[in-house]
């Protein structure tokens, strides 16, 4: 059962995992017994971010994720924002960095956390000033960059291919740090 979902947001009825026939047959999913409700549990749609800035790629290290890990820039699509608007707007939040060329990378299965990851090359200029979700940032040459063995890294790799570079990829673990200091 999700943690997220215990009780039907309609009813209030403690959900189950029941078997209903749907389109592509017989699927069991955390339903409402009383209202029939169902929880989905679709993937939601993640934006990531190469963001290349003064000729070099920036990477931030998250306030939330423990350890020295430096990362692309990424947020959730907000309602009624195209993909392109969204990530533009995220780093303008978490950079202070205006966005003057996007082109997208690819879109990358991040099943662990229940993503869709849209990751785009962001060329961006202005003044690096980091929001409260960010600890520090550091820009590597291309040559440089290490990528990560989940979505974000992927999508990394691929643009590093992209331009003629072949990824060199880090072991994930508990001493992971892709970026050297």
């Amino acid at each position: 059962m999700s943690d997220d979902f215990r009780f039907c947001p309609r009813c209030a009825t403690p959900l189950a995992m029941l078997s209903q026939m749907e389109d592509s047959g017989q699927m069991t999913r955390l339903r409402c017994p009383a209202c029939n409700f169902t929880h989905w549990n679709n993937p939601a749609p993640v934006l990531a971010a190469v963001v290349e800035y003064q000729g070099q790629i920036l990477l931030a290290r998250n306030a939330a994720c423990s350890g020295k890990v430096f990362a692309l820039i990424t947020g959730f699509m907000e309602a009624g924002e195209t993909p392109e608007g969204g990530i533009a707007r995220e780093i303008k939040e978490e950079t202070n960095l205006d966005t003057t060329a996007l082109k997208l990378i690819g879109v990358y299965d991040f099943q662990r956390m229940n993503q869709v990851i849209m990751a785009y090359h962001a060329v961006c200029t202005g003044n690096v000033r980091l929001s409260p979700e960010l600890l520090e940032y550091r820009l590597f040459d291309f040559d440089k960059l290490k990528c990560w063995p989940a979505g974000t890294g992927y999508a990394l790799a691929d643009w590093l291919r992209a331009r003629g570079y072949e990824p060199t990829f880090v072991a994930w673990g508990k001493d992971m740090e892709p970026m050297p200091d």
